[in-house]
């Protein structure tokens, strides 16, 4: 589907490692529509036990693909891939850890927010600029972040756009650990490996009970996703693209 997202197998763990360097891992509606695929396949495989999720070395993504915003922004269609991947992600019926390296931005941040262990480095930073982009907080995260973080962190991460490092992170709740960079995908993968030899059906339930309500986490992904879908196409956004875009340049 795309050469941007690598899927690997180690024993019962699935590796979904999104790879476009060049673009710091910024999310085009081909990786999500990857990304998606690899969820779904491991929810239909029971020799698949717990998937991890990893960037590449300085950038787990950057976010959202610009230029896909400013497609939509400027009258294209919605983009029915994103809405499908973070379905998906909230759907997902198999334990997800993370390993995330330096830039962590807009979906590159809330996508943990789903993740049962997250690790990050030192340098690693997250930041949901959505606001600042005419734009609302996505992937259920006006939902999960205030449960996790307390309403006022979770109005400076989403609200103000705060920048989180990831001593921060871990002590707000929102990561599991910090680690070298060195060492990251290593602690990862044990972690993942120490989840994928316990008793499957056990380990489903006790996620179950610690999750949000699924129904009330889609409902919020889906209300979420009608103002994110509204807001791209304002003036408010329009704005803000044509700014950064030209900052870029």
């Amino acid at each position: 589907m795309t050469e941007h997202i690598l899927i690997e197998r180690r024993g019962a763990v699935q590796i979904i490692r999104m790879n476009r360097p060049d673009k710091k891992n910024a999310l085009t509606r081909a990786m999500y529509a990857a990304f998606s695929a690899a969820l779904r396949a491991a929810d239909a495989d029971p020799e698949i036990r717990v998937n991890v999720v990893f960037g590449v070395p300085g950038a787990f993504s950057a976010g959202n693909d610009l230029a896909d915003f400013m497609a939509v922004a400027m009258g294209g269609d919605g983009g029915g891939e994103v809405w499908d991947f973070l379905l998906a992600l909230a759907e997902s019926e198999k334990p997800l850890v993370s390993g995330v390296d330096g830039i962590a931005v807009g979906i590159g941040t809330t996508l943990n927010l789903h993740c049962d262990l997250t690790f990050a480095t030192p340098r690693t930073v997250f930041k949901t600029p959505f606001v600042d982009l005419g734009l609302v907080p996505e992937a259920g995260s006006s939902l999960l972040a205030p449960a996790v973080l307390g309403r006022q962190q979770a109005f400076a991460l989403l609200g103000l756009g705060e920048g989180f490092s990831a001593e921060r992170a871990r002590d707000a709740g929102m990561i599991y650990a910090v680690v070298e960079e060195d060492r990251l995908e290593a602690e990862t993968l044990t972690a993942a490996e120490a989840i994928a030899a316990k008793p499957p059906q056990a380990l489903k339930i006790s996620r179950d009970l610690m999750r949000a309500p699924r129904d009330e986490l889609i409902a919020r992904i889906k209300q979420e996703g009608e103002h994110f879908r509204e807001r791209l196409k304002s003036d408010e956004a329009k704005a803000a693209f044509v700014a950064f875009m030209s900052r870029k340049k």
